[in-house]
């Protein structure tokens, strides 16, 4: 399973990091135990990826995260199987750096349309489902955001689900920004079994949350 993390600058850090550390021990421990079994040890790849060339990103709180590379086409031989969309500064309404932002210049929902349309899976986290709603990708879907966010994901035509984690088939949406993690390890279990999700979250020490909505 390869995954890209979409961010740009504004996005908050946890929404990013919290799922990308997730899915960057899975693959390790999922690797090992195939290896112990004599099988491929490949289990998949997690990026940080941008829609322009550029070295680093400023996240919500100035922390600089560095980039390996541009999101590809949908139809390239790198393509993810799944794009993780992280929000953030949406409720601030910030004109510079955040998912407000990204949503107002176009580029990145008109990206998420298309790879959405080609049939990547994709997932938010918080206020990264505005960006979806943004695309028409929540249109008439089940989903769900961060609290300050609510209404304006329903009243974009959402089906807003009260649930820390939605499951709408090739869409997934996670709630406030910890709920990031929780997204992750539930594809973590779905995809490497819950041994794997087990092992990650008995290392990042975190308590799992089970309120999935599928």
């Amino acid at each position: 399973m390869d995954v890209d993390i979409l961010v740009y600058d504004g996005f908050d850090e946890l929404d990013g990091i919290g799922p990308y550390e997730v899915f960057d021990y899975a693959f390790g421990y999922a690797a090992e135990r195939d290896d112990d079994r004599g099988e491929p040890t490949r289990a998949g790849r997690v990026r940080y990826v941008t829609l322009d060339e550029r070295d680093r990103v400023t996240a919500s709180h100035g922390t600089r995260v560095g980039v390996d590379g541009i999101l590809p086409d949908p139809d390239a031989d790198d393509a993810p199987d799944l794009l993780v969309v992280p929000g953030g500064g949406w409720s601030a309404r910030d004109e510079d750096a955040s998912a407000w932002a990204e949503a107002r210049k176009g580029d990145v929902p008109r990206a998420l349309a298309a790879h959405h349309e080609a049939g990547t899976r994709i997932a938010s986290v918080c206020t990264g489902s505005m960006l979806l709603a943004e695309a028409g990708i929540t249109d008439g879907r089940r989903a769900v955001t961060h609290a300050s966010a609510i209404e304006e994901l329903r009243e974009s035509g959402a089906e807003v689900v009260d649930a820390r984690v939605v499951d709408d088939g090739d869409l997934l949406s996670a709630g406030g920004v910890t709920s990031g993690i929780d997204l992750a390890l539930y594809l973590v279990e779905r995809e490497f079994g819950e041994g794997v999700a087990g092992r990650v979250a008995t290392v990042i020490e975190y308590e799992r949350r089970y309120e999935v909505a599928e």
